[in-house]
């Protein structure tokens, strides 16, 4: 059978009216054309689906199996339409978000989960890189959007400042400079560091700006999370590099002490990169939204 939604609706209007007339109405067509479509249905079927009273018309066996299937059809393409809805709001899918370390361990937790709860059939999966990295996947179009230090070059990507979160010297309490106020990476390239796990991002960064100065690490133990690190610092082991958030959750606890960097690159600021808003998901844009990036005032572009 070529029926098509249309048809599937005007005879159901017409089932459940239990006229032509009244069905026509309903479904918006004149007599003529309805009883025209009508026919056209039960000549497409081979077999009479109606039977026409002077008062009305009931439904023949084949008639009620049709409009049967009619209903489920329509219920059918109304969950379609309603889940392509969600699709398009965001409301479902999954989401492809990259970050660097500061941003997935500190920041989007307690951004992301209200959000995130609002969309029960949406899922997300993190994708932790260096803030260069994220910014090569977004330009070579392998991630739509995400949260990078503002430290990093983005040519020709939108930037929008979602937090401040500076990197900090862990010290023992009992260390040389735990009375400065500030300090410069070369000041500590010799020290013994307490250092996050291989593949961790902002590790990774921090060992390539040694690598820079032209100097390795001399990492004494590796830790997987940042309050791993702080503990073995606040035992003497060894110095680390955390986000000034890690540092103040955990200094009471581990007894650390943190000092400034001066350098450029740790006075980091969080920001949402993307390249064009248009040609983001819609998923991608809710979320940019809930998290304050303000379209209308427009991003920085750098150039």
């Amino acid at each position: 059978m070529r029926l098509d939604i249309a048809d599937l609706r005007l005879f159901l209007a017409v089932a459940e009216a239990g006229s032509i007339t009244a069905g026509a109405v309903e479904a918006n067509l004149a007599l003529g054309s309805a009883s025209e479509r009508l026919r056209a249905i039960e000549t497409d079927a081979g077999t009479a689906l109606l039977t026409r009273h002077p008062r009305g018309i009931s439904l023949t066996e084949a008639g009620a199996a049709l409009a049967h299937h009619a209903r489920l059809i329509l219920q059918q393409q109304a969950q379609l339409r309603g889940e392509l809805q969600a699709f398009a709001h965001g409301a479902r899918g999954t989401l492809h978000l990259y970050a660097n370390t500061a941003a997935l361990t500190n920041y989007l937790p307690a951004r992301l989960a209200p959000w995130l709860a609002q969309r029960p059939r949406l899922r997300v999966e993190l994708h932790e890189r260096t803030s260069n990295e994220v910014v090569r996947a977004i330009r070579a179009g392998q991630a739509e959007a995400g949260i990078i230090s503002d430290a990093v070059p983005a040519d020709g990507l939108r930037r929008h400042v979602v937090a401040e979160d500076p990197l900090m010297m862990l010290l023992p309490a009992g260390h040389r400079f735990a009375a400065r106020r500030s300090l410069d990476f070369s000041d500590v390239l010799g020290e013994t560091f307490v250092a996050l796990a291989d593949g961790n991002a902002l590790q990774t960064y921090i060992e390539e700006l040694a690598a820079e100065a032209g100097r390795t690490l001399d990492v004494r133990i590796r830790m997987k999370t940042f309050e791993g690190l702080c503990t073995m610092v606040g035992h003497g082991i060894g110095v680390g590099i955390a986000p000034r958030t890690i540092a103040r959750q955990h200094r009471r606890a581990t007894g650390i002490v943190a000092v400034a960097l001066g350098n450029a690159w740790a006075q980091r600021r969080l920001c949402a990169a993307f390249a064009d808003w248009k040609s983001l998901s819609p998923p991608m844009r809710s979320l940019l939204l809930h998290l304050d990036v303000d379209t209308e005032a427009g991003a920085e572009k750098n150039v």
